[in-house]
C-alpha cells in the first residue's frame, strides 16, 4: 500500500509546485487553442455590459487572463526549485506527473463550472446553439481523463519504488510551462488581413482616412468602431498606422497574441 506516502508534509511543496504549474498550464492550453487559433470565444465574450462588448476590452481581458497564468506558473516552479532535493525520492517523477495532471484537469473544472455556469462570463462555443454539449465534451475530455490518470499517478507517488526521475520531471514542466507563454504571444501565419485597434476617441473618419492612406480594403468593422478589420497587398505598410491614431496593430512586434490570431469571417 504505496497511496498514504504520496501525501506528505516533506514532499507538499514538490506536489503544490507541479500543480500550480498544471493548473497554468490548462489555462495557457485553454487560451492558446479557444482564444486563439479556435476563436470560439474570448475571457468576457457573454458579458453584457456595453463598456465590455468593446472588442479592446475583450482584448484587454484575454491578455490579463494570460498574465494571471504567467504568475501562477512562476509561483509553481518557485516551488519546484524550493523541493528540488526531493525530487531524488523513489517514485518523485510519477508524484510530479500526476500532480500536473490534477493541476491540469482542475483548471478545467473551475473554468467549466465557475466561469461558464455560475457566472456565465462566457461557454466553449459562444455561437452554438447547444453550448452545454460543448461545455461538457471539454470538461469529459480535458477535466475527467486528466483526474484519473493523475489521480492513479498521484496515488503510487513516493514509496513506490524505482528510481528517482524528479529532477527530470521538473526540468520538463518547467520547459513546457516556460515555452507555453510564449506560445500564448505567438503571432499567428503572415496574411493580407490586418486587424487595427485604433486609440478610444478616433472617429469613424479620421480612422476610414488612415486606413486608406495604406491603400487598405475595409472588411469589417467592430460596433464600437476601435477594431478595424482590413486586406492590405502590402500587410507590412500597416505598420504606419501607428502614426495615424493606431493602439495595436495585428502584424507588428507589439501586437502579439489574441489580437494578431483574429481574423474577419468574410
Amino acid at each position: 500500500m504505496h497511496g498514504p506516502s504520496s501525501f506528505t508534509v516533506a514532499n507538499r511543496p514538490m506536489r503544490w509546485g507541479a500543480f500550480l504549474v498544471g493548473i497554468a498550464l490548462g489555462g495557457f492550453f485553454d487560451g492558446i487553442l479557444l482564444h486563439q487559433v479556435l476563436q470560439w470565444h474570448h475571457f468576457l465574450s457573454n458579458v453584457q455590459a456595453a463598456a465590455l462588448q468593446d472588442i479592446r476590452m475583450q482584448l484587454l481581458a484575454d491578455g490579463l487572463f494570460h498574465v494571471l497564468m504567467y504568475v501562477v506558473a512562476m509561483v509553481g516552479l518557485y516551488q519546484l526549485w524550493r523541493a528540488r532535493e526531493q525530487c531524488a525520492q523513489p517514485g518523485s517523477k510519477t508524484l510530479l506527473w500526476g500532480s500536473a495532471l490534477l493541476g491540469f484537469c482542475i483548471w478545467h473544472f473551475i473554468d467549466i463550472v465557475v466561469a461558464h455556469w455560475i457566472v456565465g462570463i462566457h461557454r466553449v462555443r459562444v455561437d452554438s446553439p447547444n453550448p452545454l454539449l460543448w461545455d461538457l465534451l471539454w470538461v469529459a475530455i480535458f477535466g475527467v481523463l486528466p483526474l484519473i490518470f493523475g489521480w492513479r499517478m498521484v496515488r503510487r507517488g513516493p514509496g513506490s519504488g524505482g528510481g528517482g526521475g524528479g529532477g527530470q520531471a521538473a526540468a520538463s514542466l518547467g520547459i513546457v510551462a516556460l515555452l507555453a507563454g510564449p506560445m500564448a504571444a505567438w503571432p499567428a501565419a503572415q496574411t493580407d488581413q490586418v486587424m487595427v485597434v485604433f486609440t478610444p476617441g478616433t472617429s469613424s473618419t479620421a480612422a476610414f482616412n488612415a486606413l486608406a492612406s495604406v491603400d487598405a480594403r475595409v472588411l469589417w468593422v467592430d460596433r464600437s468602431g476601435g477594431l478595424w478589420a482590413v486586406q492590405m497587398a502590402q500587410p507590412r505598410l500597416a505598420r504606419s498606422l501607428y502614426r495615424r491614431g493606431a493602439l495595436l496593430v495585428s502584424n507588428s512586434p507589439v501586437a502579439l497574441g489574441c489580437l494578431t490570431w483574429t481574423r474577419a469571417r468574410t
